[in-house]
């Protein structure tokens, strides 16, 4: 589960990174990013710190709602059960849904951010693909296999949920037969 930790709090992290600039200064981040320098307009200007607030917000609620930042009453409770990403877990109930929304935001960041600087844009782009594709390749684990704990087998250690389906063990089915008889 320290992947899934991780992954929430740099995603936040970048999201907050990628939002300072753009509320303290946009006219550095449109000088950055517009292929002719400029001075930039009001309404550029007013959504630039809008998206900035946007993202932070974003951040602070995938925190909240992932389990990351836990809130509950006493200090100890959490220490005695850790947040999970079981769908069970009254702890975090939203856990999978708001991993998910981040994954498809980094997703689509990355793919837009991709075909801009495939067209011919600022370097910046290249950038933002890289730490979003880095991000979306994480998720895209943590969704995989780190959502849930398992089911692994006291006796052998193995996963039971596991299936032989494409290639036969004819180990196992040697000894089960002879159990059978």
């Amino acid at each position: 589960m320290d992947v899934y930790y991780s992954f929430n709090y740099m995603s936040a992290a970048w999201m907050i990174l990628e939002a300072v600039p753009l509320i303290i200064s946009p006219t550095m981040i449109i000088t950055l990013l517009s292929p002719e320098v400029r001075e930039s307009t009001v309404l550029e200007e007013y959504l630039s710190r809008s998206l900035g607030m946007c993202l932070i917000a974003f951040s602070i609620l995938n925190l909240l709602l992932t389990g990351s930042v836990p809130l509950t009453s006493t200090i100890s409770e959490p220490a005695a059960n850790p947040t999970s990403t079981d769908l069970e877990d009254p702890t975090a109930p939203y856990a999978v849904p708001s991993l998910t929304i981040t994954l498809v935001y980094h997703c689509a960041v990355a793919f837009y951010c991709y075909t801009m600087y495939t067209t011919g844009h600022a370097m910046t782009f290249g950038v933002a693909v890289a730490a979003h594709a880095l991000f979306a390749a994480v998720g895209g684990w943590v969704m995989l296999f780190g959502a849930s704990n398992g089911s692994i087998s006291r006796k052998t250690g193995a996963d039971k949920r596991t299936s032989g389906f494409p290639f036969g063990n004819k180990e196992a089915d040697k000894k089960r037969a002879g159990k059978k008889l």
